[in-house]
């Protein structure tokens, strides 16, 4: 059963097509990953996804639900979070402080909330645990490592209970070993129930994390398919590598 359903998405900047006609549906429950060479548009289909971007024309939908149009605080609400290729964290904040503050869900009134709920802590708490940085709960952002600060993120999108996750290249700049602790989340998660589409650009992560890999290509999906299908895909190797 598809979770995620993305039918014709377009997203044009000038005369420039980031995304042509872009489909694609992500199965509920699995690990989805969506690569392609810089510039293919994988980024900008996770901010028209989150409703970062409006789209020019095309549909998304949520478990049959249309969540193309709403605020991204909305669309946090139906069940769907992300990260970014560069970390969003606030700097002078605590990490406990960046866990509340990034998991919107009132949008603009979410700036009036008086403090942290005690069921707000306890989750970002159980959570900081998961992914092994507890203790820096009381540090400030702006002392973290990038590392950490992946970590931190990472668990930020578990604070609302997710149906979807959209990872945006999380073996970017962390150390193999670090690279190790998150996979071994992300298939704990899965196993619980979260689905995960990742962009992504380690082929190894990928092709040994991954149920389904979606290949795009200017703008447009290239290949669909199984890890071992699109290893030997002559398409997405010319994409990837041209022709010769």
């Amino acid at each position: 059963m598809a979770l995620l359903e993305v039918q014709e998405l377009s997203k044009h900047f000038g005369g420039v097509r980031a995304v042509d006609c872009c489909s694609f549906t992500v199965e509920e429950g699995s690990i989805t990953a969506l690569i392609g060479p810089n510039g293919a548009g994988k980024t900008t289909v996770f901010n028209l996804i989150s409703g970062l971007l409006k789209l020019d024309t095309g549909m998304v939908f949520l478990n049959g639900e249309q969540i193309d149009g709403l605020q991204p605080h909305q669309i946090t609400r139906k069940g769907v979070r992300r990260t970014f290729q560069i970390t969003r964290d606030l700097m002078e904040m605590t990490v406990l402080e960046n866990m509340v503050v990034q998991s919107p869900t009132d949008g603009f009134m979410d700036i009036f909330k008086g403090g942290i709920l005690r069921g707000e802590r306890d989750r970002a708490m159980d959570l900081l645990d998961f992914v092994g940085i507890a203790y820096l709960a009381n540090e400030k952002a702006k002392n973290l490592s990038y590392g950490q600060k992946k970590l931190m993120e990472f668990a930020a999108t578990l604070m609302k209970e997710p149906l979807l996750v959209l990872l945006d290249e999380p073996a970017g700049g962390i150390n193999p070993a670090l690279l190790e602790e998150i996979v071994d989340r992300i298939r704990v998660l899965n196993k619980q129930g979260i689905t995960f589409l990742i962009v992504e650009h380690n082929m190894e992560l990928v092709m040994n994390l991954c149920e389904t890999v979606i290949v795009m290509a200017y703008g447009k999906v290239l290949a669909e398919g199984r890890p071992e299908t699109i290893q030997n895909n002559k398409e997405v190797l010319e994409a990837y590598l041209g022709e010769e």
